[in-house]
């Protein structure tokens, strides 16, 4: 008698000769193991500049029985505190409006409900000054165009990727250094790194600026000033040495 072999028996064979190459493929590659001992460090590197950027918000707030009337003139002002933006050299693309806002003014009585009183409109435009020292002065001219509102300065580094670099080589260093005093303190040597991560970063003011306020004053009075004092760029590394 004849035993004939299932038809199964001989596809899975072929099935799993088929499937070896791609299990082969999408296993992933072993980890490197490390023949020494592994020692993870947290390092940082900072560098010190002077803020060459201020940004500072410019406002027109104003008050009319109609809303028309407010964004009129709120429109009127606001041109012309533009315009001395503009006269003083700010560039187009250093001055951005930011916000457009019209609201109605109530007025609150026992028993009543709120009666509106007139309108309130307002605008905000955000200035990019590329020569702190001009900024002071420039505000006061803000004001006597127009504007009644002021807040900042928020100052930073033009192009903080140099400055970064040199955090960068810092923080290595500091690693390295660390890695060498724990090597030496467990009696082995830094065979080499094995990995580095790279931390955010972000500008830290070492002085700030005191804060600033700009009124329109009837009378002359000392011109409004901004000190630029230091920023400290900071870059924090993970570091991974084998130790030997």
């Amino acid at each position: 008698m004849t035993v004939r072999s299932p038809r199964w028996s001989v596809a899975l064979p072929l099935a799993l000769a088929w499937a070896a190459p791609l299990m082969a493929q999408e296993a992933p590659a072993p980890s490197h193991m490390l023949a020494g001992t592994r020692l993870d460090v947290v390092a940082s590197g900072e560098v010190s500049a002077v803020p060459d950027i201020a940004t500072i918000g410019a406002g027109v707030v104003t008050q009319a029985p109609t809303a028309a009337a407010a964004m009129a003139e709120n429109a009127q002002r606001t041109a012309a505190t533009v315009a001395a933006i503009r006269k003083a050299g700010v560039a187009d693309r250093d001055i951005q409006t930011t916000s457009v806002s019209l609201s109605p003014q109530y007025r609150y009585a026992e028993n009543l409900p709120p009666a509106i009183v007139g309108y309130q409109a307002s605008t905000r435009v955000s200035v990019r000054f590329r020569d702190v020292r001009k900024a002071g002065p420039i505000l006061d001219s803000l004001v006597a165009a127009g504007a009644n509102q002021i807040d900042g300065p928020t100052l930073s580094i033009d192009k903080p990727e140099p400055l970064l670099d040199q955090a960068r080589e810092k923080a290595v260093a500091a690693a390295r250094a660390r890695a060498a005093l724990y090597a030496r303190a467990a009696g082995l040597q830094v065979k080499r790194i094995v990995a580095i991560s790279e931390g955010s970063f972000e500008p830290m003011p070492i002085v700030r600026p005191m804060p600033m306020m700009a009124m329109a004053r009837a009378e002359k009075a000392a011109d409004t000033m901004i000190e630029a004092g230091e920023q400290k760029i900071a870059i924090s590394l993970s570091v991974t040495f084998e130790l030997m």
